[in-house]
């Protein structure tokens, strides 16, 4: 099979214009294909496809598809490229109309920036089918043609990152439990030479003094695990790293304070964040990025036992401040206190963490964007600027001093772990709590519960978990990298 690509017109006569790739294969039918498109009805739109059969002995199946305006680039009002997005989304839909075909290997038309071609098919055909007997034929995508052999292949490595990200949110909690997550994870950094996995138990977080998060971990009959992943990409080993940061609540019931039954089995992916930032790293390692990276995960389950935190408890923290726990279903920033203090230990150039926090997020901004809490503009311009080139959006909102008298105005504690006026500014007063246990001067903290899933906003992901934003966090690592480079 083929994807091509065909850009709309420009003027109102109808007449469609070819991509390079078209227009080559066009000659080579003798015109053919321009002459059945002409034919086969109105003008090809965005993101809709034709499929035309027997045109060429090599290609007996060709998708052509709409990728939109020809020379569409960096969309201001949108807050990204354009250009990338629509070749993303065609490809993706052209991938798919194969795989409906049962056509097991596809070339794909690199439609002018061949990253973004590769990014389209690869995320465009992952499916979680793990689990079940009846799947859906596998389609290998490959580059037509000779040109952009490299940028295909960076491509198809940004997109199974993110690939990894979604197939660790989507799996069972029964599956992907907190040892099962960091074995998971070590498997896919063995073959890296530059990369050390330490996999903490429980004895070693109680020597770190991390009692707030384990006063979560204690709920459940599953051992907690703190995840720590050294990539040492830099030039020199002792050269500051990156630190990354993510929640991994494997399973979120909401401990005492429980969640609804409806909606419930999607807190399997409550460990996006630990799942987005270790699937940046395996990625940041197969680029072979020139910095250093460490990754902080601290995984375990939130559950209802005789065992679990209590409304009301007071609990301490590893830099000790005492902490009300005032609900046990805002139970993420818990863990990611004590593993933002224990990522002050690294000397960091940057502490960037990311969580499924808040439900508030998700009412804010919904899935359109990673909403980003930074107290460094030099931070938010480059995690800005990579979202513009990934697509994958991150919007930047306040960390007011407003809302740290929220969660510092506590009876029993320093700090309660919801805000005084509950639903009001939810995701900032969580915000404001990480904050407090933040030194650093080069600190972001992604919210990312509204974009954990995709029912049909992001054209190129099928429904289910999304991945998202583990290539704007691996195109942000890039970006730092040659920093340190120029």
């Amino acid at each position: 099979g083929l994807v091509l690509g065909i850009y709309s017109s420009e003027k109102d006569d109808g007449a469609a214009q070819f991509t390079s790739a078209g227009d080559a294969f066009d000659s080579l039918v003798s015109g053919k294909l321009r002459q059945l498109l002409s034919v086969s009805g109105a003008p090809l739109k965005k993101g809709k496809t034709r499929v035309f059969h027997g045109l060429h002995q090599d290609f007996p199946n060709v998708v052509v598809v709409g990728l939109g305006k020809k020379n569409a680039g960096v969309n201001d009002q949108e807050n990204w490229n354009e250009g990338k997005e629509n070749i993303r989304a065609a490809v993706a839909v052209g991938c798919r109309q194969m795989q409906d075909l049962e056509i097991p290997c596809v070339e794909v038309d690199p439609c002018g920036d061949a990253q973004a071609a590769a990014e389209g098919a690869v995320l465009g055909l992952h499916e979680y089918n793990e689990l079940k007997q009846k799947k859906k034929p596998v389609v290998t995508p490959q580059l037509h043609g000779s040109a952009g052999s490299e940028a295909w292949q960076k491509g198809v490595i940004y997109a199974e990152g993110q690939n990894l990200a979604r197939y660790l949110m989507e799996a069972p909690a029964n599956y992907i439990t907190p040892i099962k997550f960091a074995e998971q994870i070590e498997q896919k950094l063995g073959s890296f030479s530059n990369v050390k996995v330490h996999i903490r138990p429980e004895s070693w977080i109680a020597t770190q003094q991390m009692g707030a998060f384990l006063s979560v971990a204690k709920g459940s009959a599953e051992s907690p695990i703190f995840l720590e992943i050294h990539y040492s990409g830099g030039a020199h080993t002792k050269d500051s790293p990156l630190v990354f940061v993510g929640k991994g609540v494997t399973f979120d019931s909401g401990g005492i304070s429980l969640k609804p039954s409806s909606g419930m089995d999607a807190m399997r992916a409550d460990m996006g964040g630990a799942a987005t930032i270790c699937s940046a790293i395996v990625t940041a390692a197969a680029l072979n990025l020139p910095l250093n990276i460490i990754g902080l995960a601290p995984l375990c389950e939130n559950m209802p036992s005789g065992k679990a935190n209590k409304p009301g408890d007071v609990v301490r923290a590893m830099n000790g401040k005492t902490i009300q726990v005032d609900n046990t279903d805002a139970e993420g920033r818990l863990l990611l206190a004590d593993a933002l203090c224990y990522a002050h230990s690294f000397n960091a150039r940057a502490i960037v963490d990311a969580a499924t926090l808040t439900g508030a997020m998700d009412v804010a901004l919904g899935s359109a964007a990673t909403g980003v809490f930074t107290n460094s503009s030099w931070l938010w311009n480059h995690l800005f600027e990579a979202s513009i080139l990934t697509g994958d959006r991150v919007w930047r909102m306040p960390l007011y001093e407003h809302y740290t008298k929220q969660v510092t105005d506590c009876p029993l504690a320093d700090l309660s772990n919801i805000g005084k006026y509950s639903r009001a500014g939810g995701a900032c007063t969580a915000a404001a709590f990480l904050k407090e246990f933040v030194s650093a001067s080069h600190w972001a903290h992604l919210d990312i519960a509204g974009v954990m899933s995709n029912k049909d906003e992001v054209p190129y992901l099928r429904k289910g978990m999304a991945g998202r934003p583990a290539r704007t966090l691996v195109e942000f690592a890039a970006r730092l990298s040659q920093d340190s480079h120029n």
